[in-house]
């Protein structure tokens, strides 16, 4: 009776989106316990590394525990939602998915695949979790209670109902064995720090879900493995630890946990930074011209209903250059050793949304007339500020455009988009006095910038996009004899 029970209950999982992210903030829940969902019906919206995303069950039956609040960062593949089946025991006759003993998990996981995996819109099924995997054998079941584990790793049998009877020394040995065989799982910055401390991680004892190290356990692990290297009296050694200062002034400072969109950023921008040897060139361009055709494409019917502004033929001014300068259009692989030449642009566009900075692409950007690219500029920019941007749409780019001009920032030194050649920055475009057929006259000016991978683009390269770019702003009309 008890095992019907339990297999009734489902565990739907924090799905694996395969954009190689690990962890998704829960935004909100739009069901509650005592529920009843759907196949396919939506119960939360998550926010990913760049994204929010709406995550629908992939089972009918009545909720029975959410496990985890609004806010809070669930790790991929973790649980957060338990369905019970229809036709199920009451509530009051079920173990809760929380403080289910340690087989508990081990059946629900074996439940899971009879159905179909959860997944995130957009996505196909993935068979493979980003961050962890199960372990097999005998140690399959993961107890979640640190005496459980502790006697596993002592060398008793993966069953939690027999901890108390103690092995002989001589056949401890053997059921250890395919455990010191498991790749202890911990998370990369884990394993550094382990590598910093010298704590072996496979003597480790793991505290997090599902069995995994955590950089408390690691620090646990530092006495035992220095105290034999250091006598008495040199215990002192853990005083060169840092200790996280507690002295700031809480009335006038607040603290914002990084996560999401900005955790996302931070990570990206320091890859980028220091990863990608960054050159950045400047150049000042009268574009009143073009702010002229603007004005005219904005009464042309062609545009009707279309959003039109210098941005758009700033990048249709960049589309051109880049044909003109192909080389340009690359990216570095640094698994083989190459470079990569792309033959189309997917045509990144910085947005700054409620959420945070956002660098979605036009996909094919090069194939795409005049009027079709200001449609596409138009629902890229609205999509974002409804924080409606899928991942996909991040994906993939070879060139950005920044627009810090909007902010009134006369330019920048922008940092590139991993895993893409170029970026420009685009500077407040203001009337200023300039030297015009002899005259000095008030005339549109801006400041474009332009940052490139100097593995591959070479000053020349860079030079040329630049002011192929700045030469199309100031004679529009070279969009059609250059285009």
């Amino acid at each position: 009776m008890t095992t019907m029970t339990e297999a009734s209950v489902r565990e739907f999982k924090m799905p694996d989106v395969g954009e190689g992210l690990t962890e998704a903030e829960i935004l909100k829940w739009y069901v509650q316990v005592g529920d009843t969902v759907t196949d396919g019906q939506v119960v939360c919206e998550v926010e990913t590394a760049k994204a929010a995303v709406e995550l629908p069950i992939p089972y009918d039956g009545v909720v029975r525990a959410l496990h985890f609040p609004e806010g809070t960062t669930v790790d991929v593949g973790t649980a957060i939602i338990a369905v019970a089946a229809p036709g199920a025991a009451p509530a009051e006759a079920e173990v809760p998915a929380q403080a289910a003993p340690a087989a508990e998990p081990q059946q629900a996981e074996e439940a899971e695949p009879q159905g179909r995996q959860p997944v995130l819109v957009g996505y196909g099924v993935s068979t493979s979790a980003t961050k962890r995997r199960p372990r097999k054998g005998p140690e399959v079941t993961v107890p979640r209670a640190g005496t459980a584990l502790q006697s596993e790793l002592n060398g008793h049998g993966g069953q939690a109902a027999a901890p108390a009877a103690p092995a002989p020394a001589s056949a401890a040995p053997a059921p250890a064995a395919p455990v010191s065989k498991e790749r202890p799982l911990a998370k990369p910055p884990v394993r550094k720090l382990a590598k910093d401390l010298g704590v072996d991680l496979s003597t480790v004892i793991p505290s997090g879900p599902d069995g995994i190290i955590t950089r408390e356990d690691v620090h646990a692990a530092v006495p035992a493995t220095a105290a034999p290297q250091a006598p008495g009296p040199v215990v002192a050694q853990p005083a060169p630890r840092p200790v996280p200062a507690q002295s700031y002034d809480t009335a006038r400072e607040t603290r914002v946990p990084v996560k999401g969109v900005r955790k996302a950023t931070a990570a990206a921008m320091v890859g980028s930074a220091f990863t990608a040897p960054h050159v950045t060139e400047f150049v000042t361009v009268d574009v009143t011209r073009t702010m002229r055709l603007v004005e005219e494409l904005k009464q042309d019917k062609e545009f009707a209903g279309l959003r039109v502004n210098p941005l758009l033929l700033i990048a249709k001014a960049l589309l051109v250059a880049v044909k003109r300068n192909p080389d340009v259009n690359a990216s570095w692989d640094e698994a083989s050793q190459e470079i990569v030449l792309k033959h189309y642009v997917n045509l990144g566009i910085a947005a700054a949304t409620p959420r945070g900075l956002i660098v979605p692409n036009i996909k094919d950007a090069h194939a795409k007339t005049l009027p079709q690219l200001a449609e596409s500029l138009g629902e890229l920019v609205s999509t974002a500020r409804e924080g409606r941007t899928s991942p996909s749409a991040m994906q993939g780019g070879t060139v950005t455009i920044t627009n810090v001009g909007v902010f009134g920032v006369d330019t920048g030194t922008p940092i590139l988009n991993p895993g893409e050649s170029a970026i420009l920055a685009v500077g407040a475009i203001k009337l200023q006095p300039w030297v015009h057929k002899g005259k000095v006259k008030p005339r549109q000016v801006t400041t474009l910038a332009l940052s490139f991978d100097h593995r591959l683009v070479d000053g020349e390269l860079g030079s040329k996009v630049l002011a192929d770019v700045a030469a199309i702003l100031e004679q529009p009309k070279r969009l059609i004899s250059w285009a």
